[in-house]
């Protein structure tokens, strides 16, 4: 897999790499794991809202009153 960033990306990460005391590669494989697990936490939730949402509508009028 190549990714490939614009020149002031790759000098972004090569500084946030040299002030965390780490490689590139570390710093762009962190930051790819943690999106990942944002986006399967905001699907969990909204499978969770679907699910939910017909059977609590009042309460969650409620709540976006609140």
């Amino acid at each position: 897999m190549n990714v490939r960033f614009t020149d002031e990306e790759t000098e972004q990460l090569r500084e946030r790499a040299r002030v965390e005391g780490r490689s590139m590669g570390e710093v762009t494989r962190t930051a790819v794991r943690e999106y990942l697990q944002r986006q399967g936490h905001r699907d969990r939730v909204a499978d969770v809202l679907a699910e939910l949402a017909p059977r609590r509508r009042d309460l969650l009028r409620r709540l976006g009153e609140a």
